[in-house]
């Protein structure tokens, strides 16, 4: 049976960006396809499954947060700034980015795309929410920025976007990064492990 891994995550979340890089290793070592699916998780998913944004969680709960960041980055020796310049910030010009590039240049450039994004926000502190610093991050993955950019304000893009939300919603997904191995459902960056277990016995 082919191995399909369908991965569900927002552009601007931290522990997308900390589990991203091991979640491309652990697929290519089991030679599994990847289906790139950025979704509307601030807009769409957390007012369906009770999710929050950040500022309006419990202080408690902001303050854990900032803990496990700090952890997760220092046990997997990734820089990481807590406190990023463009944060909150819109997540769907760099999600619909995303979606042209896989539609155009399939998996592998999407998913180099991905990181780049990821490490913008969490590590560079640039705005992905504005068009020349994308083009800057497109053109640096070595893709063309007005045509990604031209497919990505696209009716085709917007649908597919959509979809992709639709989608994680009718699989359970409540949370980002999520990740989806045939019918079973592992969210988190820590849940990678389980990942690479059910790949194994697949």
């Amino acid at each position: 049976m082919d191995k399909v891994l369908d991965y569900y995550f927002s552009p601007t979340s931290p522990w997308t960006y900390l589990g991203h890089a091991r979640f491309i290793a652990l697929a290519g070592r089991h030679g599994a396809q990847v289906n790139v699916r950025p979704v509307d998780l601030a807009g769409s998913i957390f007012p369906v499954t009770g999710g929050l944004p950040v500022h309006k969680r419990p202080k408690a709960r902001q303050a854990y947060r900032l803990l496990e960041l700090k952890r997760w980055s220092t046990y997997l020796d990734l820089p990481l700034n807590p406190h990023p310049r463009f944060f909150p910030v819109a997540a769907a010009p760099a999600a619909r980015m995303i979606v042209a590039a896989e539609l155009a240049h399939g998996a592998a450039p999407a998913l180099d795309l991905t990181g780049r994004v990821l490490a913008a926000v969490w590590v560079e502190d640039r705005d992905i929410a504005d068009a020349e610093t994308l083009g800057s991050i497109a053109a640096a993955a070595g893709l063309d920025p007005a045509t990604l950019a031209a497919r990505a304000n696209t009716d085709e893009v917007g649908r597919r976007y959509q979809a992709n939300t639709r989608e994680a919603l009718a699989r359970g997904v409540f949370g980002a990064p999520s990740y989806c191995c045939r019918d079973e459902l592992f969210w988190g960056q820590d849940r990678l492990e389980f990942l690479d277990r059910a790949l194994a016995a697949s």
